[in-house]
């Protein structure tokens, strides 16, 4: 681009009306859909979360291990006994197939693992936050042993 060329972009893009930056910011709070709280974790469906993640780990003992498919009395599933019988007969496509079975059989111990511990992690926090929740309101009561206000509360954090 030339001397000229440049002074011309300029003179044009300064007679034009300006243009601002607006930056994004993070919603204020409570600015959530309805202007209520923007994340909300309910017990109910913690536990939902958590029941359905036990439910498919079950399902994928029960449906998913090709590997103990058709066991036999040296403890060898069906598929593994098809690939050794393809291996011994020097067929390429037995230890095709053992990779195969093993790939699979670690890739469903990886998602029964994912789902015992989106179980487990659940159950625990749901009981975790049960007892704070007591806890404080254990804490935060007047000596009748009425709750106490949380405006009340609100003098001691000035």
């Amino acid at each position: 681009m030339a001397w000229d060329e440049w002074e011309q972009v300029k003179a044009q893009a300064a007679e034009r009306p300006a243009t601002h930056t607006r930056l994004n910011q993070a919603p204020t709070q409570g600015s959530g859909p309805g202007g209520g709280p923007d994340l909300v974790a309910r017990q109910d469906d913690l536990g939902a979360v958590g029941h359905d993640a036990f439910v498919l780990h079950g399902e994928l003992v029960e449906k998913v291990d090709i590997a103990g498919a058709g066991m036999n009395s040296d403890h060898a599933g069906s598929t593994h006994q098809a690939a050794s019988a393809l291996s011994r007969s020097n067929f390429a496509m037995g230890d095709e197939l053992m990779t195969t079975l093993t790939v699979w059989e670690s890739q469903v111990k990886a998602v029964r693992h994912a789902c015992a511990q989106i179980s487990n992690h659940l159950d625990f926090s749901k009981k975790l936050h049960a007892n704070d929740d007591a806890e404080i309101a254990a804490e935060i009561t007047k000596r009748d042993g009425t709750e106490m206000p949380a405006s009340e509360l609100s003098r001691y954090f000035k």
